[in-house]
């Protein structure tokens, strides 16, 4: 079983689009292993992308992801990681698959509705930007 973080960015929430996102992760093999809603401050926002600190598009992307509330989520299951990124798209909706989240509900490269980790190691440290191990389930 492999655990990764997801996450339904601000522009997925003002949507409506958590429901949806979270039963397409439930339909495909994916388990919700904990799940809280948080509104990051710039500052929280900028720690979770700081390995992005030095790209143009730092400042307007953790703009975005503090503008508003976002879903974050463990979700848990075979290839988690894989499996999730498959779901989620490509990171601009225009180039995504045909039933992915991305091409569903993004509207742009930068509010495209979901993250998702990309990497073991990534996804260890981004969980453990969010929750505590109390907060995830063992099942």
């Amino acid at each position: 079983m492999e655990r990764t973080l997801s996450i339904v960015k601000p522009d997925g929430v003002r949507q409506g689009n958590i429901g949806d996102v979270v039963s397409t992760f439930e339909k495909n093999g994916l388990k919700v292993a904990a799940m809280k809603m948080i509104h990051m401050d710039k500052k929280e926002a900028e720690g979770f992308y700081a390995v992005h600190r030095e790209r143009p598009f730092f400042g307007s992307l953790t703009d975005f992801m503090s503008s508003g509330p976002c879903v974050v989520m463990v979700l848990e299951g075979e290839n988690a990681i894989a499996r999730n990124r498959e779901l989620m798209g490509a990171t601009n909706p225009a180039n995504a698959a045909p039933g992915t989240l991305r091409k569903r509900f993004a509207t742009s490269v930068e509010q495209n509705v979901v993250h998702g980790s990309d990497a073991p190691e990534t996804a260890a440290y981004e969980i453990g930007y969010f929750f505590n191990q109390l907060e995830i389930v063992n099942k």
